[in-house]
């Protein structure tokens, strides 16, 4: 890839990978590191990648820091994470885009990647597969039942109601 294919990769891509990784972690400061890092080893391997699969090899790259990261984090708040979970949290919904970001912070990590890899950012199967190391099949099966879930959550009221 040329200087000039990294410098439009950077253009084109940044956004929707921000979106991606920020969906997926909310926090704003740690998506644009995971970000950066990313164009970072994208550009340490620039003579090796092709234009035509940077994009593959950034969602990649992004989604592996992003999981180092999240590894990284759960180690260091283990504790911290084990008293917020027995305080009581009440939602007050606004609309039912809070419901479904409530629904897909539920599901568990890799269906919420799959989700947002497939419904969010408009990945094939297979291209989602490349990206998180699945196989094609493992990635249907993922995405299936996390739309399970989150249609028995969202279809429900009355869970919905009895979370706030």
């Amino acid at each position: 890839m040329t200087r000039k294919e990294y410098n439009h990769c950077v253009d084109v891509f940044a956004d929707g990978l921000y979106r991606f990784i920020l969906k997926q972690i909310k926090d704003k400061d740690k998506a644009n590191d995971i970000v950066q890092e990313s164009f970072t080893k994208v550009w340490m391997k620039v003579d090796e990648i092709s234009f035509a699969k940077s994009k593959s090899y950034l969602y990649t790259t992004a989604y592996h820091t992003m999981i180092d990261q999240i590894r990284r984090d759960e180690r260091m708040t283990k504790l911290e994470a084990h008293h917020q979970q027995n305080e009581t949290v009440h939602n007050n919904w606004s609309d039912l885009k809070d419901v479904l970001n409530e629904a897909l912070e539920k599901l568990p990590a890799i269906q919420k990647s799959v989700i947002l890899l497939r419904d969010y950012e408009g990945y094939s199967y297979a291209e989602i597969g490349q990206i998180t190391g699945l196989s094609e099949a493992q990635v249907k099966v993922y995405i299936f039942r996390a739309r399970m879930t989150l249609k028995q959550y969202i279809s429900c009221l009355d869970t919905v109601l009895e979370d706030n």
